[in-house]
């Protein structure tokens, strides 16, 4: 009896007190409501969102700031403008941590204008990736690619000149991206040969006959060499070169 007489006082001690019976182990997924944390207090009138739930936006990495930055000396001074000490600055590191992610300043010059080719690579990767007829592609890809790089050149020369300096040195940026040109214009040509519009027999001189044919209008050293040229008559040629690798294809006349 006695025992049942100290349960029954705990029991009104509990209730008296209010505090729930805590579990002994076993069931986590039973807590007291006062252990757990509290609620958010409600918006005040006028209160962005973003500030109760604490979502800013997650700080640029540092390789993406130091890329802005150089992006933005590029534009205003030019290749020759552009030191490393300045944009570590700019940055808040020393120019010893900015080697860390980019080991010189072409490399650093390379990577601004290496953003604006995968912009270029994605539209062209579009077309050939598109359900049009394969002779189509070739012109829309060659079209794509001199227009993107002469509209550059009249808009942002200086980010021009990188990709045009990098093309003549053979530097890492303009080699991948000749690799990845190479890869658009060969799926474009297989597609073309085993749908029966080209003719052609041999793939691999197929390939490099566009690019010869088209190098005026697609090499950024040519592009800049015929950059007083009206855009009209760099138009009307163009066309007539595509015309011709077209119909080269069509007959198989390599």
């Amino acid at each position: 009896m006695r025992g049942r007489d100290d349960l029954q006082a705990s029991v009104r001690a509990l209730a008296e007190n209010d505090v729930a019976p805590r579990p002994t182990g076993g069931d986590d997924l039973h807590h007291d409501p006062r252990d757990m944390p509290p609620a958010p207090k409600p918006l005040r009138p006028g209160q962005p969102l973003r500030t109760s739930l604490r979502t800013r936006a997650a700080p640029a990495s540092a390789d993406m700031r130091i890329l802005a930055i150089a992006a933005d000396h590029l534009a205003r001074l030019g290749p020759r403008g552009v030191t490393v000490v300045a944009v570590a600055a700019e940055a808040g590191m020393t120019h010893a941590n900015v080697y860390r992610y980019f080991p010189s300043k072409d490399t650093l010059l390379d990577a601004v204008a290496g953003r604006w080719l995968r912009t270029v690579e994605a539209e062209l990767a579009r077309i050939a990736d598109a359900p049009d007829p394969a002779d189509d592609k070739i012109e829309r890809l060659l079209t794509a690619l001199a227009t993107a790089q002469r509209e550059t050149l009249a808009g942002e020369p200086n980010l021009f000149a990188v990709h045009r300096d990098a093309a003549i040195a053979a530097r890492p940026i303009a080699r991948r991206h000749r690799v990845r040109l190479r890869s658009l214009v060969e799926r474009v040509v297989e597609e073309g040969i085993g749908a029966g519009t080209f003719l052609i027999r041999d793939r691999e001189r197929a390939i490099a006959y566009i690019f010869d044919a088209s190098y005026r209008f697609t090499h950024p050293a040519a592009i800049q060499h015929d950059a007083e040229l009206p855009s009209d008559i760099v138009k009307a040629r163009l066309s007539g070169v595509i015309h011709g690798i077209q119909k080269v294809l069509r007959t198989g006349a390599l």
